[in-house]
């Protein structure tokens, strides 16, 4: 008996199910939904832009761009400044398709560096600190890379201690041969002091493993000066003249090697080119 049309129809579609022009097709229409996913993304149609990334990576599993898209639609989508529930758990969802996008290539720059701004974007610090820092230690991440992460935590340890050594009530003018000069006390909470200390030595030690990775690292030595004069504050306020005098010293040194560092990069620069006068 002849098998009908419809069932042959059917025993078609279930052979080119199972063969590799399968694969082929879905490849061609996941690329299509990647341009329909950059076409909703340049009109400003996130979601639906999200949509088309899944839907890509769906049909095509081993698609690179696809999940590197399906992050930043979901990114796009979150709103900076806005604290409702829901935006924050757009944040978190674009973390975690960030994190995906990671697993597949634990190099993309991108990944790590968008993750490092949403955390600190919903005001998790704590646990931004914990992403840099991992990133920082680890040893198969170029030292140029690894140099930037831990000036980063330098910079944040440092705008720990100068919110505290800043505050106008641990400050006092004297004056001294006629000039009146700026002095430090100490704050009248004592783990105010503390936790400036605390901020200003860890900071320290992380600007002094980026400059080990990269000596070249101009804001690692800028941020290296800021901590050092900081410490030097904290030595006056608990009566150390000495040792304030000596983190200064040490703060003059980081801050000359700053200067060096930066006319050696304005010396590389090119020239910028000027119009030509216009024809007389």
């Amino acid at each position: 008996m002849k098998l009908s049309q419809a069932r042959i129809a059917l025993l078609i579609l279930v052979v080119l199910a199972t063969t590799p022009g399968c694969a082929v097709i879905n490849r061609i229409r996941s690329k299509n939904e990647l341009n329909e996913c950059a076409r909703a993304y340049r009109e400003g149609h996130f979601a639906e832009a999200e949509q088309h990334a899944k839907r890509a990576l769906e049909l095509d599993p081993n698609n690179k761009t696809a999940p590197s898209f399906i992050a930043r639609t979901i990114h796009a989508q979150y709103k900076p400044g806005v604290d409702a529930p829901e935006n924050q758990q757009i944040a978190r969802e674009a973390i975690n398709a960030y994190k995906q996008l990671l697993a597949i290539d634990p190099t993309n720059d991108e990944a790590y560096k968008a993750i490092a701004a949403l955390l600190g974007a919903i005001k998790q610090d704590n646990e931004q600190r914990d992403w840099i820092l991992q990133r920082a230690n680890q040893e198969s991440v170029d030292p140029v890379k690894r140099a930037e992460a831990f000036t980063v935590l330098a910079s944040k340890q440092w705008d720990c201690s100068y919110k505290i050594t800043e505050l106008p009530e641990n400050q006092q003018k004297v004056t001294q041969n006629g000039r009146v000069l700026l002095t430090y006390k100490k704050p009248k909470n004592p783990e105010d002091y503390n936790t400036a200390l605390q901020c200003a030595t860890l900071g320290l030690e992380y600007a002094n493993k980026a400059i080990s990775l990269d000596p070249n690292n101009e804001s690692a030595w800028s941020y290296k000066t800021n901590l050092l004069l900081e410490l030097g504050k904290l030595a006056e306020m608990d009566g150390k003249p000495d040792q304030a005098a000596d983190y200064r010293k040490q703060a003059a040194e980081a801050q000359q090697e700053t200067t060096r560092l930066n006319e050696a990069k304005q010396k590389k620069q090119p020239p910028q080119s000027h119009p030509s006068p216009p024809a007389g």
